[in-house]
């Protein structure tokens, strides 16, 4: 048998390669987990060092986290292959409706205002990993096709622990870093932290 006769048998009618098998662990997604858990953490530490440090986001981070779900809508919508994307379509327009309610005038003590203050949590914490994770879905199809339990479980694990490390270091940032750090960083200073010149 020729090798184009062998490649042709590993594929389907269409072209693309067969599916994994359930079980067997391809390459390509033993790559893909590893940069959705690189890419996931690298977006997560700041929001969460932001709150353990300043006890709240800086609206940059959450409009930043808006575009970036806008952009991820847009490609799901007009992706041409597949079965409409309809809760990845909602879920990436959880930062649009934060947004929204946002020029909503409120008193803040009002349940509403409440409301809008945990879905900004939300959007900070919880919008970016769920942003890259359906990127990563719509860029690499094999990456939810044949991606083990065990594997998605590890890709929480590590945000959740980076999350929570580094919400521990903003709480305790004066344990390792100066005010001048802060402020060289074009940051305010934030209450607590330890006078002196950038470590």
């Amino acid at each position: 048998m020729s090798s184009s006769t062998s490649d042709d048998s590993r594929n389907d009618l269409d072209g693309r390669p067969d599916p994994v098998p359930i079980g067997v662990r391809s390459p390509a997604s033993a790559r893909a987990t590893g940069v959705v858990i690189i890419a996931m953490s690298i977006a997560v530490w700041w929001p969460a060092f932001t709150l353990g440090a300043w006890g709240t986001f800086f609206f940059d981070q959450l409009l930043t986290v808006w575009a970036a779900s806008v952009g991820a809508l847009i490609v799901v919508l007009f992706q041409p292959r597949g079965r409409p994307r309809v809760l990845k379509a909602l879920a990436l327009l959880v930062p649009s409706l934060w947004l929204v309610l946002s020029f909503v005038p409120l008193d803040s003590d009002d349940v509403l205002s409440i409301v809008i203050d945990l879905l900004a949590v939300f959007v900070a914490l919880l919008s970016v990993p769920a942003t890259i994770w359906v990127l990563a879905r719509v860029m690499w199809p094999e990456f939810g096709e044949d991606i083990s339990r065990g594997r998605r479980f590890l890709v929480v694990i590590a945000v959740v622990v980076v999350g929570v490390g580094s919400f521990a270091l903003g709480a305790n940032q004066e344990h390792f870093l100066t005010c001048g750090d802060f402020t060289i960083s074009g940051n305010s200073e934030p209450q607590g932290c330890v006078p002196g010149p950038p470590s």
